[in-house]
This record gives C-alpha cells, structure tokens and sequence, in this order.
C-alpha cells in the first residue's frame, strides 16, 4: 500500500503562519514545528537539570514535533479568528479532529499505533502539554520580538498578549528561558559574535 502520509507532512512548509499581519520574515508551519519541539526540548532541559524535575523529554519533545500536523489540511487559523468565540473554537476542534483522522488514515495500518497518538493528541499527559503550550508561546513570542527588532511595530500588541498568556502559565522554565537565553535573539549577528565580557 502506497502511503501519502509523510508527503503531507512535508508540505506543511508551505502553510504560511501570522497570515493576518505584516510580516518582516515569513514563517511556515514546519519552521515552527521545528521550532516549538526545539523549545520543548530547552523547556523540559531547564526543568529537569535546574529544577530537579524528571521529565521525560525525548516522549514530549516527540508529540511537539507532531503538534499542529493538522494544519496541512486546516492552514493555520490565527488565534484571533480560533478564539473569537466558544461556537467557533468548538467547530474548529471538530475540524481538527476530522483532520487527525484524515491523517491517520495515511499511515500504513502497522504503524498507526505509534502514529495515531501522536496526530491525535492522545494520551498527552497534561502536565506534558504544558511544556508544549509553553514552547508554543515561546516560539510566538520570540517571533514577536524578531520583527519588532526588525522594526515592524505590526507586532507589539501580540507580543503583549503572548506576554500575559505566558505569565498565566506560571512556569518558572519559562522564567528561566527569558532571563537567560531569550535576550539574544533580538542582538544582531555581530553583537552575537562579540567576545563575552
């Protein structure tokens, strides 16, 4: 049986991400999927080495690279348009969810076991999820804080609000992640490659 599942997946880098406003650099789907598992992976790091947690970071860091995969077939909804009201945020997770399904039907049926969770969202812990909303927000807010480092005022109130959400989060990871290792993305190249003090 040839399967078409992979394939998808590679054309989430053409789902363009941040559709409704100006953007200085665009983003797709995969480049934050790659990113937001990259951030999953610092977030579950800072926990368990600084924080004496024991998490399974490899388990989550996989489910993050896995988590808006639904977008191939949905695009990517802005958050503004997703959570304008409970009819819609319902009617899209329903959509997601015929998306998922979609999706899993791809999979060769030998593999769906490990894949199927993993699309779906199934047995995601919720402490787990956690850190990848966390990811998530991050990877939102770093994005906020390269255009408006570019100039592009387009995104200061975005980057406020990602600010409140985080914060409600409460994630001393997230606190962690701020102060020590986010302050670099809006330095230039060169500020990048000047000596430490």
């Amino acid at each position: 049986m040839e399967s078409h599942f992979l394939a998808y997946l590679y054309r989430l880098r053409y789902i363009e991400r941040w559709s409704l406003m100006r953007n200085v650099h665009k983003e797709n789907v995969a480049e934050h999927s790659f990113h937001v598992s990259l951030l999953t992976h610092a977030l579950c790091t800072i926990a368990n080495v600084v924080y004496g947690r024991r998490l399974p970071t490899e388990r989550i860091v996989t489910a993050a690279l896995f988590h808006d995969t639904t977008e191939v077939f949905t695009g990517d909804i802005p958050t503004p348009v997703k959570h304008h009201n409970p009819v819609i945020l319902r009617n899209f997770r329903e959509i997601e969810q015929h998306a998922a399904k979609r999706l899993v039907n791809m999979v060769p049926p030998e593999l769906q076991h490990v894949y199927g969770p993993l699309i779906e969202g199934k047995n995601t812990d919720p402490e787990h999820a956690r850190y990848m909303k966390g990811a998530d927000l991050l990877d939102a807010y770093l994005k906020c804080a390269s255009e408006l480092s570019a100039g592009n005022r387009e995104f200061a109130v975005a980057k406020k609000q990602i600010e409140q959400s985080i914060d409600k989060l409460d994630m001393p990871e997230i606190r962690y992640f701020l102060q020590h290792l986010a302050p670099s993305f809006e330095k230039t190249l060169d500020e990048l490659n000047e000596p430490a003090p």
